[in-house]
């Protein structure tokens, strides 16, 4: 999934470039002289109005440099009902962003233009990381759409509630047993929810997904192309007892049991929630949307537990509609590389989006995971170091720790009928106090087996 939801969002950073940049590499459209028009998602509804500022003058520096494309911004915000039905209704924009998990499904189902003569026309198409590159390619290597963020998990805490229980915000928990006594902590000394977690539109599922692979656990297992729901695991049901035990024995939850991606953001960044886990790219969404005081965030990362343990990873492809002309394709791969991409390739590019960004106030040096490797992800952050406008002192356990995480990918079979599935299980946790986890589990797995089973 997309920590758009997540990111999960079109809005996940704001790329500014230089327009004589603009277009110098991208292929060009089918004649130079045509005119085309395409619309592409911005930002998600409620940002800034300063955001969407400098999203509208990226939008002009863009036309500058290619006259003969006109630009139709349209604001976005992925969660898996809404996306669902924009593509059945046939109203996505002509460039639009989707999560790692869409990526395979909508490629076999046919529902992304192939752009693979476009994009391989660009001077980085063979440095992608092999990882990412994989969620918007077919078995042939054909291109259906361009990775243009990845992230990790992370476990997101709000210091200020942290000083007002009596804790120390520089030291984080750092396993889960630490996580539920800071919960209660703050649940006790300042009447909010010390820890709560997602439970709706798909959202429940990804994180009891993530919660599960810091333990060990698995969702499925593929052997000789087959995959086997394994819902009901020690990794999911220890998961699940610890939110059963925050909430039931602890009373340090909160009240509301309703939480999806934008909503648990707007809570937390209101100093409602003490902890949550999220992917790691929320921070530019907290204080472009929710107002978050940048001095109250910290992020490190997850607890792992037991063998096998691991970080949920994932990240955001920007796609082409599939009804795009030729010339329309064109023009959004050149959009795709000018808005997204530049800045991670071109030293020139990356310092003018770090300054365009940080004299609007917008965040500048979030750590993000490689698209393409390790070295080009270092070598663009030193570009803009200077820019940094972000507490990256409060991201260093996460800074510090990611890298030392073993990755683990997210489902691959039927991903978000199965995160839909688990969303009713968290909800049963968390509002039925007896409620009965492994049964719960096993009548999941059943479900989303048949799900699988049926293609």
């Amino acid at each position: 999934m997309k920590s758009a939801f997540r990111v999960a969002t079109a809005g996940i950073a704001v790329v500014a470039t230089m327009a004589a940049l603009a277009g110098c590499t991208a292929p060009k459209p089918a004649a130079d002289n045509q005119k085309v028009s395409i619309s592409v998602v911005s930002l998600i509804p409620g940002s800034k109005q300063a955001a969407f500022d400098a999203f509208d003058a990226q939008v002009k520096q863009f036309e500058k440099a290619n006259p003969n494309i006109t630009v139709t911004p349209q604001e976005y915000e992925w969660t898996g009902p809404t996306f669902a039905a924009q593509l059945a209704g046939g109203t996505l924009a002509d460039v639009y962003t989707i999560p790692f998990t869409d990526g395979k499904t909508l490629i076999e189902n046919g529902q992304l233009a192939d752009i693979t003569s476009l994009v391989k026309a660009l001077p980085y198409a063979d440095k992608f990381n092999p990882k990412v590159v994989n969620a918007v390619q077919d078995s042939k290597k054909n291109f259906y759409g361009i990775p243009i963020a990845a992230y990790g998990s992370a476990l997101h805490y709000n210091r200020a509630l942290f000083t007002a229980a009596g804790l120390d915000p520089d030291k984080p928990p750092t396993t889960w047993d630490e996580v539920r006594a800071d919960a209660k902590q703050i649940a006790e000394k300042t009447g909010q929810a010390g820890y709560m977690q997602m439970t709706q539109k798909n959202t429940g599922g990804w994180q009891l997904t993530t919660a599960t692979y810091a333990r060990g656990g698995r969702v499925e297992t593929t052997s000789n192309g087959k995959t086997k729901v394994t819902l009901d695991n020690a990794g999911t049901k220890d998961a699940l007892q610890f939110l059963h035990d925050v909430r039931w024995v602890d009373n340090a939850a909160g009240s509301n049991f309703l939480f999806d991606w934008g909503s648990i953001n707007q809570a937390f960044g209101a100093g409602q929630i003490g902890m949550y886990t999220s992917g790691s790219d929320i921070y530019t969404n907290l204080v472009q949307s929710q107002n978050l005081d940048p001095k109250d965030y910290g992020m490190t990362v997850i607890p792992m537990k037991g063998k096998n343990a691991g970080t949920l990873g994932g990240g955001t492809i920007a796609t082409v509609n599939i009804k795009a002309t030729a010339a329309q394709k064109a023009a959004a791969v050149k959009w795709i590389d000018f808005y997204y991409m530049k800045k991670l390739t071109n030293k020139s590019a990356a310092v003018l989006d770090a300054k365009t960004l940080d004299a609007s106030a917008q965040p500048v040096g979030v750590p993000v995971l490689p698209v393409f490797d390790k070295k080009t992800l270092d070598t663009s952050r030193a570009w803009i170091k200077p820019y940094f406008n972000v507490p990256i002192d409060q991201m260093a356990g996460f800074s510090n720790g990611i890298l030392n995480q073993v990755p683990v990918g997210e489902p691959s079979a039927h991903t978000q009928e199965l995160y839909g599935a688990l969303d009713t299980v968290v909800q049963a946790v968390l509002t039925d106090k007896n409620a009965d986890i492994s049964g719960l589990l096993k009548s999941a797995t059943a479900n989303v087996q048949a799900i699988v089973d049926a293609g």
